[in-house]
């Protein structure tokens, strides 16, 4: 079998289980309210793949953008107790839509509403993934949102993007496929002169040169920027992704060259990493002097206590921290042995001066290397 990292755009034709995010902008009409045409005719496409043996899962904003029409507002509430209140509105009717929809194709949905909180929580973490499992396995079509009823600024997932990229590891995804407003990505925005559609990305270095950004839709709330954000969390995990547009939904499932396709440039890892590099909430920072920064990310080391300088936050044993340099850049994040409190006696001391003065137990590695995650640029950038 092919490694999935080598996998070009011809093999979405084939792929067992994809997953299909598609945006607030893709379901809109001028009016900013949702288009019911427009989803139909997403559905008609994945329903195909469904029905030919192929797992789908989709993953869908417009929760808000139903929710507008029967509440009388014509665009996105500003204020957070409104947007909440119209998604609580609007989601039943949005997957009543789909469900609609996806019966006209002798198919059933399960809807599946997800909060940052979600993932943070590893327990959450691996419901989620029971639950998806287990409607697959059913011949369920998973549709999934992010659950604004309850999301707030501070715990949220920010877009559906990022959301669509955990999910694709979540359920080993064969790919997953970013549908927008645009048909691809460009090395400028499209409305400027002499904009170049970028075909294939095979190293995330072949981007340094891209300008991208601008937010989505008016109800929208993500933009190329998050995609790219998502597609660095997906292709490092091994997932390779296609950016397109969602009019071309059929032509991309089918393998044809549109869209702009992205190579996976890591491999699978446990849902744990996943977990701990990009949904967990770092509950306090660990400074690390530099001969730390590269023990741990040249020679991928487990940190010890000689290594660290200073603490921040509150922490108990076994949460999640940040592990910064001196000059404060964040350059992983790790599972740590000791609380908060416990920490402060051991630092810049050696495991052999710790056994000595505190016995055993007091020797160990604060972060192992087993329970750490190198950060990339990108990922530092999104927090």
């Amino acid at each position: 079998m092919t490694p999935l990292r080598q996998l070009d755009r011809r093999h979405l034709a084939t792929a067992r289980r994809v997953v299909v995010k598609v945006g607030s902008s893709s379901l809109t009409g001028d009016d900013g309210r949702l288009d019911v045409a427009a989803l139909r005719a997403l559905v008609d496409v994945l329903a195909a793949r469904r029905v030919a043996g192929g797992d789908v899962v989709l993953v869908t904003s417009g929760a808000i953008a139903s929710g507008l029409a029967p509440l009388g507002l014509t665009a996105r509430p500003p204020d957070l107790a409104t947007a909440q209140a119209t998604a609580s509105v609007g989601q039943g009717l949005l997957i009543a839509r789909y469900t609609e929809a996806f019966a006209a194709h002798g198919l059933r949905v399960g809807q599946v509403l997800l909060t940052a909180e979600d993932t943070v929580r590893r327990s959450h973490y691996r419901n989620a993934l029971r639950c998806l499992d287990r409607l697959l396995a059913l011949g369920v079509v998973p549709v999934v949102n992010e659950n604004d009823t309850v999301a707030t600024g501070e715990i949220r997932f920010g877009e559906n993007d990022r959301l669509a990229a955990l999910v694709s590891h979540l359920v080993r995804a064969d790919a997953l496929v970013l549908l927008s407003d645009v048909d691809a990505l460009y090395d400028r925005p499209p409305s400027s002169p002499g904009a170049r559609r970028i075909d294939e990305v095979r190293d995330p270095a072949e981007l340094a040169d891209v300008r991208v950004g601008g937010r989505g839709s008016k109800v929208g709330s993500g933009g190329m920027v998050s995609k790219l954000q998502s597609v660095a969390i997906a292709t490092g995990s091994g997932v390779p992704v296609l950016i397109t547009k969602a009019e071309l939904a059929g032509a991309a499932l089918a393998g044809e060259p549109v869209g702009t396709w992205f190579y996976a440039t890591g491999r699978r890892r446990s849902a744990r990493l996943l977990w701990l590099e990009h949904a967990a909430a770092p509950h306090g920072r660990l400074v690390l002097d530099e001969g730390a920064v590269r023990a741990v990310v040249d020679r991928r080391a487990s940190l010890l206590p000689a290594g660290i300088v200073a603490v921040e936050g509150e922490f108990d044993a076994g949460e999640p921290v940040e592990l910064a340099g001196p000059d404060g850049v964040v350059i992983g994040r790790g599972l740590v042995a000791f609380s908060s409190s416990e920490l402060p006696d051991l630092l810049g001391r050696s495991t052999r001066e710790l056994r000595e003065a505190l016995g055993a137990g007091y020797d160990r590695e604060v972060v192992h290397r087993d329970d750490l995650v190198l950060l990339s640029p990108l990922t530092t950038r999104r927090r």
